[in-house]
């Protein structure tokens, strides 16, 4: 466990004293912030008419909060394993006495610091709409909706991590994830098709796109925790048995 945080540690502060991390923080929060102000303009021209609230909206309504993600979970973990193979520092942390668990791990610990980080200046919106009084607040649903943030975070992070642990480079690495990742995007739009109930349910389930929808609305759905925990688990062994490939084990 200590050969986990340390790695950990050690990640976490090569992401905040490189430039990219606050590149990544910068547009992240311009973009996010100005989808929340545009949202408010929208809701309050609706004066209470609308079927959804502002908050739903935001949090998994529209495909603005899906978009920034293919990009920005790339780029966030293009790096962890790919940058150690391209840069030759994977030779000594594999040789370290350490096992390929603890190494992938803390990379995964690391990137899932980073991604509550990014999502924790969005509590002030929440404050914002409380203080406000305009749109009803309900605590169960943010809670819900914070857990599904987490997990599909979680999801995003860990085929993030076995992508950077088979690529190469920094950019074969962010382009794979990308691809997976948009593919699961494209499968869950293909539910809206005119498809039939039960392959729609299929596509649903595997997109994303429903289950952060359904956590928005305060509906946990177990059925999402277990198929993201299933992709972690997986992503993370298949993760461990690349690196064990380039030790030679």
């Amino acid at each position: 466990m200590n050969s986990v945080l340390t790695i950990a540690k050690r990640e976490i502060f090569s992401f905040f004293v490189s430039p990219i991390a606050y590149v990544v923080l910068t547009v992240w929060l311009l973009f996010f912030g100005i989808v929340f102000y545009i949202l408010a303009l929208v809701f309050a021209q609706q004066a209470g008419g609308a079927e959804t609230n502002l908050l739903t909206a935001f949090f998994g309504g529209t495909t603005l909060f899906y978009l920034p993600l293919l990009v920005f979970a790339p780029v966030m973990t293009m790096r962890l394993l790919a940058e150690e193979r391209a840069s030759g520092t994977i030779e000594p942390l594999l040789t370290a006495p350490i096992s390929e668990v603890s190494v992938v791990l803390g990379k995964y610990l690391a990137a899932l610091t980073f991604w509550c980080a990014l999502w924790a200046p969005t509590i002030s919106y929440v404050w914002l709409v409380a203080r406000t009084g305009e749109h009803t607040v309900d605590w169960g649903a943010i809670g819900s909706t914070y857990l599904g943030l987490f997990a599909v975070g979680m999801f995003y992070m860990a085929v993030g991590l076995f992508m950077s642990a088979i690529a190469r480079n920094q950019i074969v690495a962010a382009m794979l994830t990308f691809l997976v990742l948009g593919g699961l995007f494209v499968i869950g739009l293909a539910g809206y098709a005119n498809v039939g109930d039960e392959m729609r349910a299929v596509f649903e389930y595997v997109g994303l796109w429903t289950q952060m929808a359904a956590f928005s609305k305060g509906i946990v759905d177990t059925r999402y925790l277990v198929y993201d925990l299933s992709v972690v688990v997986l992503s993370l062994f298949l993760s461990v048995q690349a690196l064990r490939s380039d030790r030679g084990v």
